[in-house]
């Protein structure tokens, strides 16, 4: 709730949204309430007050460093490590990172223009990362991934395309967001459940295959050693 991107606090400048825990007939129920202009707290029924918020704004980088499940971040942080750095190399250091950074934000944007009223914050680094991937797969079409795989008690190294890799990372952002593990987690305050930014990966993804060849500044071949 702190550090997540809330799309109904980005959408409603002035609002202020805090988890609220309340026991009703003995059962501690939670729910995402908004108000705006006012901290939440003090009402009746209501266990503790509502904490510091950020501005809804800088929420807007700070989700992007935040993940809701050690899966979660291990799959970004795995997919960065072998695609990132073929990228960087094609656009230098600053320019990635301003390429990875607004590849967040479009991200959210994506998410935002999908489920505007949402209080459910939306939590970690997929969509970032799904803009570099995407730039990837534009500059490297055909490159090939060094990958480990184990067959039963056999270790062995093959080439595997990257654009299997890509397939499989969406795969595992697809899975996490059903368990609810991943994208946006919290609780509703429709009382629906856990929801789950679908579109944040695709719009990263799209911000990346667009925006890629515009920070590009010399052509280069991938780094052929990328162990998955």
């Amino acid at each position: 709730m702190h550090y997540g991107a809330i799309p109904y606090a980005l959408t409603h400048p002035g609002t202020h949204c805090d988890l609220l825990r309340a026991h009703t007939r003995g059962v501690l129920a939670e729910s995402v309430a908004c108000r705006h202009a006012r901290f939440l707290g003090g009402e009746a029924g209501l266990l503790g007050g509502a904490g510091p918020q950020l501005p809804a704004w800088e929420s807007a980088l700070t989700a992007m460093f935040v993940h809701a499940s050690f899966l979660h971040v291990f799959g970004n942080v795995l997919a960065l490590a072998i695609f990132g750095p073929s990228v960087e190399d094609a656009m230098g250091r600053l320019r990635f990172a301003a390429f990875y950074l607004l590849g967040g934000l479009a991200a959210l944007a994506a998410q935002l223009a999908a489920a505007p009223s949402s209080t459910a914050p939306v939590l970690g680094a997929s969509g970032a990362v799904a803009a570099v991937l995407g730039g990837y797969l534009l500059l490297y079409p055909r490159a090939r991934v060094l990958s480990l795989v184990f067959v039963v008690f056999i270790v062995t190294i093959v080439e595997v395309p990257a654009v299997l890799l890509l397939v499989l990372w969406f795969a595992e952002q697809l899975w996490l967001g059903l368990e609810g593990l991943a994208g946006a987690s919290g609780v509703e305050s429709s009382g629906a459940g856990v929801g789950v930014a679908w579109l944040a990966p695709i719009g990263g993804f799209a911000f990346g295959v667009l925006a890629v060849r515009l920070l590009v500044r010399r052509a280069c071949a991938p780094r052929p050693l990328a162990p998955a």
